[in-house]
This record gives structure tokens, sequence and C-alpha cells, in this order.
């Protein structure tokens, strides 16, 4: 019985399957082992739990897996990659592979085939492979330069629209309700806290946005419908490159959807999909949220 290890690395945590060609045998989310997020001894202190809670949930060795699939972003980070293979040719028997989180995430709803995919968690990015095999991406620049609808982005834009709500003599519950998840007295409190150094984690803003919409705050429902129009337009970027590359003149990739904003913020994944739909009525949207961690597996499987 052959084994294969799947990995799908994220910035806040990692999840890992073992599995062999036809069945899942452990299932185990750790903290996160990417070397731009966390130092060396906590990532190898994950990491190592991790592998033990496979091991004991299959009864099996991880040394015996013969090739593992790790899915990560920023892949081209020497930090990352020299880590990774580090730690896996010390600790897991077989062959590696190393590759995006885009790729994993696709093979995860297309299994190799083309499509498109939209993920947004903590960050963002739009991914496609044409009929072809050819890979393209839009987005996924970092929240400095980007991250169209991702929980940082959803905070940020949250903030700011508040402000010129404040300015224009608007009233919005935003600002009572990020008031109290900051446990913060006053307006002049929250521009400090805001622009502080290193700056707050605006992902945990997101549920207040999505609750304030949800309730008919008029600045709330702007920031989530601005958000899903922007990664929209990341998505027709994606689907017009691909469909250049397709013999068929008539060709839609159908669209999937995977990340925590997308699964839970339904205004964004609702908000993308109807505006994609005013040019392209006939795009086929695959239901529910893609599981990267399968896409990795996957791959480990076939190679």
């Amino acid at each position: 019985m052959a084994l294969y290890l799947a990995v799908d690395l994220g910035g806040t945590k990692t999840e890992y399957v073992l599995a062999d060609e036809t069945r899942e045998l452990a299932r185990v989310r750790g903290g996160t082992i990417k070397r731009m997020r966390t130092d060396e001894g906590t990532a190898d202190q994950n990491f190592i739990q991790a592998l033990a809670e496979l091991e004991k949930k299959s009864g099996l060795s991880i040394r015996d897996v013969a090739r593992s699939c790790v899915g990560a972003a920023g892949i081209t980070v020497a930090l990352v990659t020299d880590w990774v293979r580090k730690v896996f040719a010390e600790h897991v028997g077989g062959e590696l592979i190393l590759v995006g989180d885009v790729e994993i995430a696709l093979d995860g709803a297309f299994f190799g085939g083309p499509g498109v995919l939209v993920m947004a968690g903590t960050g963002s990015n739009v991914a496609g492979r044409s009929s072809t095999g050819r890979l393209t991406t839009a987005g996924g620049y970092g929240p400095a330069l980007g991250d169209q609808g991702s929980g940082a982005r959803i905070g940020q834009q949250a903030l700011r629209d508040i402000f010129i709500a404040i300015d224009e003599e608007r009233e919005t519950t935003l600002l009572p309700a990020i008031l109290k998840l900051w446990d913060l007295p006053g307006i002049d409190e929250l521009v400090g806290y805001a622009n502080r150094i290193p700056s707050p984690d605006l992902t945990k803003l997101a549920p207040v946005v999505l609750a304030c919409a949800e309730a008919g705050d008029a600045v709330a429902q702007q920031v989530l419908h601005r958000e899903a129009e922007e990664l929209a337009h990341l998505v027709r970027i994606v689907i017009n490159r691909l469909r250049k590359d397709d013999p068929r003149p008539d060709w839609i990739p159908d669209l999937a959807f995977t990340g925590s904003i997308l699964e839970h913020v339904a205004p964004v994944r609702e908000g993308i999909v109807e505006e994609l739909r005013r040019d392209t009525p006939a795009l086929k949207v695959i239901p529910g949220m893609v599981d990267p961690l399968l896409g990795a597996l996957w791959r480990a499987r076939h190679g």
C-alpha cells in the first residue's frame, strides 16, 4: 500500500492529509509552518507535532510515505522553500513535490483540467488554467498592493469608509461595532490604533463588517459590494486570457471558489457571480468551496 502526504501550507494554519491510493487515512490541522510568518523553532515544533498526530491517527509511519505534495504561497522565497525541503528530508519518506497554493487549489477544483478559481481569505488571488494547460493569475500581490476581496482588504476599506462617513456626517453602525471589538473609547483612539506600527490584524474586522451589512448598514454593504466588483474584475482578466488560448470561440471556463471570505461572506461571493453574469450569463459556477488539500493529494498521487 503506497502512502501519500498532502500539505496545504497557509499563513495562519497548515492542513495535512495522509492517504493511500483511494482513501484518506488521517487529517490534521496545525499551526503555520510558513517561515515568513513564524520563526524556525515554532515552525519545527508545529510540523513535528502535526506529523506525530498523523501517525497516531493512522497507525502508520510518515517515513513510509512514497510521495508528498506541499502547496504554499511564496514558493519563490528561499526562506520558505529551503526550510520545507530540509524538514521533509529529515522527517518524511519519499519524494517531495513543492508547488504554489494556486496550483493545488486549481487541482482541487478541476483535477488538472481547465477552469478559473477565485481565492479570498487573509489575502486573495485569481488563477486559471487553459485547456492547453497554461497557468495564468491576476492579483495576489499582498495587502499593500491588492488582495481585493480579502479579509485584510475588507477591514482596511471599512476603516477608510468609516472616516469618510464621519467627514460627511453620516451615521454607520460600523464605528461603534469596531470600537467595541478593539475595546477603544472613541474616534481619536481608533485613529491611533489603526495607524500603529505594526498595524493591527485587520482581518478580524471582516466578520464585523458582514454583521453590520446584514443588519442593513449602508457603509458596510458598500464595502462588500465594492470588494466583490474588484475581485470580479480580476476574474474577467483571467477569463479573457484563457479564452484567447482556446481554439473554441464560445468556450467559457467554469468558475470555482475557495477561502474563508468566499465561504462565509456571501455578499462578496454572490456579488462576484452577479457582476460576471452581466456580460457572461452562461458562466457556470461550481457549487460549494474547493478544498485545496484535495488538490495537493491529487498531485501527490499522480506525481
